[in-house]
């Protein structure tokens, strides 16, 4: 079923809202949890602990990104990816307006913090699945010549919602003294999200159906058939076209979806999370330095995640994959060269350039070749479980294996050489990827 120029734009405004959403809720609970929880919430303990059992409730909310990615996945792929939709926006949205109303440690003692950790789990829940399932809504509703840079736009949520989160608490922390930010101003950034949430669902509950979840012939009233009544169903109708779909071995595709994943994942975690702390720390530069280089690299971004879009629409994906992972690769060493020797400035050009070839260029051609790698009966969850595992392994250890590596050879070049091994990672993966621009995304079966 066709979609009218409007309703595409309802769909990419609703898939870059979703993510922008997202990161600006988990944004906001880091910097919050890095600035004020370890007092409101844990002050009964040193402030070292404070901090770490602060970040550790931050924390749970990946834990529960996994279960959440699976068990909304095979909703989307059952009942629509819709209604998906509506539900993990209005989760995320009021999960964290509830973390702003909550009553602190001095109201409620110990009741607190469990209550806190209560609502980053359901956040994380119904966030393991919203940007899955806007890349796969955005994917499904776009022409196929313009698929690359419109599936993007999910991809530019992600600076959106971050530098939103910032410039919420730059604000405060300009303008507020410490009592005021500890008594009431903390809160203002999570209940002031009720906005973006009552829009967010309106835009959503208004929103089409994804054309190819409607045009899938093993949808019937809006509902998926169960494997049992689609092995009945091919039996009856030999010439259906349902067979594929129930033969085909699946594995192949996920797995070079998560080498994709993998790499980009892996050098975010270093870039936008290790190297802030590291040239603040390691190279005595002011944290100032690093967080205003991931500022206007993520503005910068803003140009390239669309450039890069058209350019996987031109060229198509496994070209520009194998180009920019490439790129990536040669630029490492230099790069961390420059970060470890130079100034100021020449600390912001390495760390603008890696974000934006290694993390943000990757992250737009993830938006639709993961899409288009699976087919259009497991796409939602396969693709949303790809993400969040290689996120989870790549993001999660990464910065760890930095900070240790770093430190027992007290040199910059492990940081270089993981940038190199994640990007070999996606390299391999898109070299053994078929090429997918253009693919029916009704087709039930996987790319390969």
């Amino acid at each position: 079923m066709q979609r009218t120029t409007r309703d595409l734009t309802r769909a990419a405004v609703s898939g870059w809202l979703g993510t922008a959403m997202e990161f600006m809720d988990f944004q906001l609970y880091s910097l919050a949890a890095a600035i004020v929880f370890n007092k409101i919430f844990f002050p009964d303990v040193s402030p070292a602990i404070g901090l770490i059992a602060a970040m550790a409730t931050y924390g749970v909310g990946y834990v529960a990104r996994l279960a959440g990615a699976v068990y909304f996945g095979r909703m989307g792929d059952r009942l629509g990816r819709k209604k998906v939709l509506v539900i993990t926006i209005v989760m995320m949205g009021v999960s964290t307006t509830l973390i702003g109303a909550l009553p602190t440690y001095a109201s409620i003692g110990i009741l607190a913090p469990i209550l806190l950790v209560a609502l980053r789990l359901v956040q994380g829940f119904g966030a393991g699945a919203e940007i899955a399932g806007a890349t796969v809504m955005l994917a499904e509703y776009a022409p196929a010549p313009r698929r690359g840079l419109v599936a993007s736009l999910v991809s530019l949520g992600t600076n959106s919602g971050t530098l939103a989160a910032s410039g919420l608490w730059a604000i405060l922390l300009a303008v507020l003294s410490e009592d005021q930010l500890l008594s009431w101003g903390w809160r203002l950034p999570f209940l002031l999200s009720f906005l973006l949430l009552i829009f967010a669902v309106w835009l959503r509950r208004s929103l089409k159906e994804s054309p190819v979840f409607e045009e899938r012939p093993d949808v019937v009233d809006g509902v998926a058939m169960t494997r049992g009544e689609l092995e009945d169903t091919a039996k009856q109708e030999p010439a259906g076209g349902l067979e594929v779909g129930l033969k085909q071995r699946k594995g192949k595709a996920f797995f070079v979806a998560l080498g994709l994943r993998f790499g980009q994942a892996g050098n975010s975690g270093l870039v936008q999370t290790f190297l802030v702390g590291y040239i603040a720390t390691n190279l005595d530069f002011e944290r100032s330095v690093p967080t205003d280089a991931i500022l206007y690299g993520s503005l910068l971004g803003f140009l390239t995640v669309p450039v890069v879009g058209i350019l996987g629409d031109r060229f198509g994906r496994r070209p520009m994959y194998i180009a920019l992972t490439l790129l990536t690769i040669v630029t490492a060493f230099p790069a961390m060269l420059l970060i470890a020797h130079g100034g100021a400035a020449a600390v912001m050009l390495g760390m603008i350039v890696a974000l934006n070839v290694g993390v943000l260029g990757l992250f737009s051609l993830e938006s639709v070749t993961m899409a288009e790698l699976f087919g259009s009966r497991t796409r939602f969850t396969q693709l949303a479980v790809a993400k969040e595992i290689g996120g989870v392994l790549a993001t999660a250890i990464g910065p760890v294996l930095a900070a240790t590596l770093t430190a027992v050879t007290d040199s910059w070049w492990p940081i270089a050489g993981m940038l190199v091994v994640y990007s070999l990672i996606t390299l391999v993966s898109a070299v053994l990827a078929p090429e997918t621009r253009g693919r029916d995304l009704v087709r039930l079966e996987d790319a390969l």
